[in-house]
């Protein structure tokens, strides 16, 4: 036990850990272990960010997905789901009622819906940015031609999620029929080229993964080191092929987000609203072991329900303002204080050329 706990007084000294050592730790994980590495992540965590909890309004505008992700709620062969999108006009609406709320920065998701065209998404972001001085715009609707994504950035956007989902390549390739992980993280890869606060992120308890594979989640994030990353628990959705499989558990999401804070300690880390689902105070211990950010869903209540990623999802009626004074409640019983503003990555504003490199995206010109 010794010797588990020196690995996380290491890691949070250099924010290194080796393959070995990653797994080690997590097959070690007991309540001491646990108590350890959360305290030593939120340190980390307040010592780069101090007590923020940075929030983001969600705007889920379109469940319709191209994709058949064997995990998915939104996957195509879905033929039980009600779908629906949002028109530009609708977006723009959701968008505003965020912004009176005093919001800064809005997140644009949906499935992998090719009905926003590179056009549409353009010029809509263009109004956004035009519209919503002083906010930042996230899109995280899936992989795109470069060509788009430069567009996108050109117009305004800036930052992309666009969740890696898992590092190993037999796991992506059984979860993802007709997708290509090379072409996933080309993907990724372009995103960094073009100037974009970039966010990936994985699941914990798929189907089949070891701690071997969630080892190598962690350390393609060192390898791409991301401004972003999500970790969130794996939720059997009952119309998908994997209904039937044991969903990832809230104690073992917890600890390896801990770790990735303690080994990307500049990183914007989620709360997800897929932990609070599972526990009903799940966002508030990823808060206290190293998560900063929250994204309450600013979608019309009216379609909330349809975005079903995963069942049992919280706050299907929750109204907007609502929805702000209890998260910014629980935020500050937590013993943190929310921050409605653009919340840039830190790490971000430090990287030289970015917005030289939005000026020759913008004249078309390779970034």
């Amino acid at each position: 036990m010794e010797a588990i706990l020196q690995l996380i007084q290491k890691v949070a000294k250099t924010h290194e850990l080796s393959r070995e050592q990653i797994i080690n730790l997590l097959e070690s994980v007991d309540e001491q272990v646990k108590q350890e590495l959360f305290a030593a992540a939120l340190k980390t965590k307040q010592r780069y960010f101090g007590d923020k909890v940075y929030l983001r309004a969600l705007i889920e505008f379109s469940n319709y997905c191209r994709r058949d992700c064997l995990y998915c709620g939104l996957r195509r062969s879905n033929s039980r789901l009600v779908r629906y999108r949002l028109t530009p006009q609708e977006i723009r609406a959701s968008c505003q009622e965020a912004y009176d709320l005093g919001y800064r920065s809005f997140v644009l998701q949906s499935g992998e819906d090719m009905w926003y065209s590179q056009e549409v998404l353009t010029e809509l972001i263009r109004e956004l940015k035009n519209g919503f001085p002083g906010a930042a715009l996230t899109l995280s609707i899936g992989e795109r031609t470069v060509r788009e994504y430069a567009s996108f950035f050109a117009a305004g956007a800036d930052r992309f999620l666009l969740r890696h989902e898992t590092a190993s390549p037999l796991i992506y390739g059984k979860l993802h029929p007709g997708m290509n992980q090379a072409e996933r993280k080309a993907c990724l890869s372009s995103l960094g080229r073009i100037g974009y606060q970039a966010g990936v992120g994985f699941m914990v308890g798929l189907p089949g993964q070891t701690f071997g594979d969630l080892a190598d989640d962690l350390l393609y994030l060192q390898e791409i080191s991301p401004h972003m990353a999500g970790i969130g628990p794996f939720i059997p959705h009952p119309d998908t092929p994997l209904a039937q499989e044991q969903g990832g558990s809230v104690e073992m999401t917890l600890v390896v987000l801990a770790l990735a804070r303690l080994l990307l300690p500049d990183c914007l880390i989620p709360a997800t609203t897929a932990l609070g689902s599972l526990d009903p105070v799940g966002r508030e211990k990823a808060l206290k072991a190293g998560a900063n950010v929250v994204m309450p869903s600013l979608t019309p209540v009216k379609l909330k329900q349809h975005y079903a990623l995963y069942p049992g999802k919280i706050c299907l009626e929750d109204e907007p303002g609502a929805c702000k004074a209890c998260m910014q409640k629980r935020i500050r019983e937590s013993g943190f204080e929310p921050d409605f503003g653009r919340g840039d990555s830190p790490r971000w504003h430090q990287e030289p050329g970015t917005r030289s490199i939005r000026k020759r995206v913008s004249r078309g010109q390779s970034p």
